[in-house]
């Protein structure tokens, strides 16, 4: 059932149940963060791998700190300048957060999301939540309410309805091993952002197991419809006796039909092609094609988060 019910959506969550829920990144799979039956089952409903663990949603600043301990200088600089919003902050957790939702990691993955009915829903309820992206592991993330119906409608009791999402991507993690600060996973906040307020920082590439932070599994976002990463102008003749589509980020290509081609943005803005990668691959991935071709975009601002997305969702193949 879909519905922008509020206090529907905390009972449900108080009775122990997992539904999904929106955030300005992706749609959430929401449960209670300290109830270890509920936690099992949002892994089970998602069909994620127990080793790869969850991001805590709470409300605010002073909710955060009741579930974390010894925090650096610089996460709190970030967290001023960007909580509420798209940051994911990879901290030492307090015994009261299980080891299920961790994978074990002494470490915890906090957010705060901007979005103001996620919010008013944190803010009725007595516990976190813990709220991996609303759809079966491995595929394309949801970017509105009838995304999750789609997938996964008949395993949950509610999705709370908050519109299309405004960025469109995972929220961009952030940790800080040994003192260094380091970005685990590229998302919603540009690096250029988070360098802006606190210098040079490491950037990890994705793991292929036991990742320390969730999304960062090698095979990630991937459409059903192989996708194949390149110059477009070389992969469309190579590719002449199949039935392509065409993912791209600003221009479209006389030789393939317009209904099988998206255009991330012809405007070249990354935050408008951001917004709209997920939502391309799901239509794309929908059509009857043999092979779904895309181009990287330029390694600056969202671009690098995009293309991340990109090849993970091409490694497969």
């Amino acid at each position: 059932m879909i519905g922008q019910n509020i206090a529907q959506a905390a009972e449900l969550l108080k009775r122990g149940e997992v539904i999904a829920i929106p955030t300005e990144t992706v749609y959430g799979l929401a449960g209670n963060a300290l109830d270890d039956h509920t936690v099992a089952k949002i892994f089970a409903i998602k069909q994620r791998p127990s080793f790869d663990p969850l991001i805590v949603h709470v409300p605010d600043w002073q909710s955060l700190e009741n579930w974390v301990q010894n925090i650096p200088t610089a996460a709190l600089q970030l967290a001023q300048q960007f909580m509420p919003g798209a940051l994911t902050l990879l901290l030492e957790k307090k015994e009261t957060i299980s080891d299920l939702v961790t994978a074990g990691s002494p470490l915890v993955a906090m957010r705060i999301p901007a979005h103001p009915l996620a919010q008013e829903l944190l803010r009725l309820l007595p516990f976190p939540l813990a709220a991996p992206s609303a759809n079966p592991f491995g595929y394309i993330s949801p970017t509105r309410a009838e995304h999750v119906a789609q997938q996964l409608g008949d395993k949950i009791p509610y999705i709370l309805d908050g519109g299309p999402c405004t960025i469109g991507l995972e929220s961009t993690i952030v940790g800080f091993p040994e003192g260094r600060t380091t970005i685990f996973r590229k998302g919603g906040i540009p690096v250029e952002a988070i360098e802006a307020v606190i210098g040079p920082v490491q950037v990890q590439a994705h793991s292929s197991s036991n990742p320390q932070a969730p999304g960062m599994l090698k095979s990630h976002y991937a459409p059903r419809i192989p996708l194949v990463l390149g110059k477009l102008t070389e992969l469309i003749p190579q590719h002449q006796g199949k039935v392509i589509g065409v993912l791209s980020f600003q221009e479209r290509y006389p030789e393939i039909p317009s209904e099988r081609q998206f255009a991330l943005s012809s405007s070249g803005d990354y935050t408008e092609a951001a917004r709209n990668l997920f939502s391309a691959m799901r239509y794309l991935d929908q059509l009857p094609l043999d092979l779904i071709v895309a181009e990287l975009l330029p390694e600056e601002n969202l671009g690098r988060a995009i293309n991340d997305r990109l090849r993970r969702a091409s490694s497969k193949n």
